[in-house]
Order: structure tokens, then C-alpha cells, then sequence
């Protein structure tokens, strides 16, 4: 879907309790969860090697780091919200919480539900917004991650 276009993040308000878009499918590769892995220096086995995964693990596939599938909250955020104009910078604040609901086998498909929960003002001259994000996994009823996710816009 093409992203939501906001002149200016005043225009959030409107959108309060709303969901603001739903992405595009992105490809969890094992490539991608390899390096990853070489990132964050996370190399357990149930992330790097398919054949003991398809063997020993109870998804029968190597899965993506559960902060791999977090990390990528950014991207497809940018992909649902564009705020054109009076943007001087975007903050990741933080996040109130976070679960891991089920594995991304490598092959898998995500994509992100993003909803603005609350919009704040924040001095000196910027708002807080916080946004349920919900990350779907292609042909599943339950998401793999959710997360209440604070992002601060300043001028």
C-alpha cells in the first residue's frame, strides 16, 4: 500500500485511534537473519543452521531473532507514515512493550499494522506519538510481534 502523506505532523491529531496503514509484504531471508546474527553477535543455532533446525527444532526451520523482526519496525513504519514538511528530526523514544508472539521461519513473509494510540506535545517543539504496531506473518491468524512503540517528532 502506498504510505499515508501528512503535510506536517500537526495532522496526526486527525488520526488519533486510527489505524494509520498496513505495509507491503517483506521477506525474512536467511541472509538477512545471518547478518543479523553477525550484528548483534546472537549466533544460536536455532537462527543459523537449517538442517539442525529442520532436525532438532519444534518450527522445522530456522526463525529470525525476535529483535530482527523489531529492528525492521522502522522501515516499514516509514513505509505506512510520511510526514512532508516541518520535520527536523524523528526519535525512536522507546518502547512500553513488546511480545514475540510467534517464530518467522526464514522464507517468511511480515508486513506491519500500524495504529496511533495517543499524540502528545513534547517540549521544546515536538509531539509523542505511540503506536501499536502489529507485525503480521504471511498465512497466519496470529501476528509475530506486537509492540507499543513511542516515536518523538521535533522541528
Amino acid at each position: 500500500m502506498p504510505p499515508l502523506v501528512l503535510k506536517s505532523f500537526d495532522d496526526l491529531k486527525d488520526f488519533v485511534g486510527c489505524e494509520i496503514n498496513v505495509t507491503d509484504w517483506f521477506e525474512i531471508t536467511q541472509d538477512r537473519i545471518l547478518k543479523f546474527a553477525e550484528a548483534t553477535e546472537d549466533r544460536q543455532w536455532i537462527h543459523l543452521d537449517p538442517a539442525r533446525a529442520k532436525r532438532e527444532s519444534p518450527y522445522g526451520a530456522t526463525i529470525a531473532h525476535g529483535f530482527l523482526t523489531l529492528s525492521l519496525l522502522s522501515d516499514l513504519s516509514q513505509q505506512a507514515l510520511q510526514i512532508q514538511n516541518g520535520v527536523g528530526m524523528i526519535v525512536n523514544y522507546g518502547l512500553n512493550r513488546v511480545r514475540f508472539v510467534s517464530p518467522v521461519r526464514a522464507g517468511s513473509n511480515i508486513r506491519a499494522r500500524i495504529v496511533l494510540q495517543s499524540l502528545k506535545d513534547v517540549p521544546p517543539d515536538g509531539v509523542e506519538g505511540v503506536f501499536n504496531a502489529t507485525v503480521e506473518l504471511e498465512n497466519s491468524d496470529k501476528p509475530c510481534c506486537v509492540a507499543e512503540w513511542v516515536v518523538r517528532y521535533y522541528r
